[in-house]
């Protein structure tokens, strides 16, 4: 499956990127040479590989994700006031590309 079968724009079945990452395992290249190599986006290659983990055995249905994977939503609780020392809160979240949101509760 070379990049000249599919245009930019198109879409892949589930099938073929669990193909895409079987090639890619057996490659030896890393994900950027793979990825030019092949005319995809490293983007979508990571999305997919999250999706159908690793192996690309994804179950064929619902998100595909792994049963073992981590929650995309974590409760921490409720942070109650009068049980803080220090009532201001600075949360700093590193979003990548330079994009940080910075909270602050006073």
């Amino acid at each position: 499956m070379s990049g000249a079968m599919k245009g930019k724009g198109s879409r892949r079945s589930r099938h073929e990127w669990r193909c895409l990452l079987a090639k890619f395992d057996g490659s030896g290249l890393g994900v950027e040479g793979f990825c030019r190599r092949e005319a995809i986006s490293a983007a979508s290659f990571y999305r997919w590989r999250s999706l159908l983990g690793n192996g690309g055995d994804g179950d064929g249905g619902g998100a595909g994700l792994a049963s073992d994977a981590a929650p995309a939503f974590v409760d921490l609780g409720t942070l109650n006031s009068a049980s803080l020392t220090h009532p201001r809160i600075d949360l700093k979240l590193d979003l990548g590309d330079g994009f940080v949101l910075h909270l602050v509760r006073h």
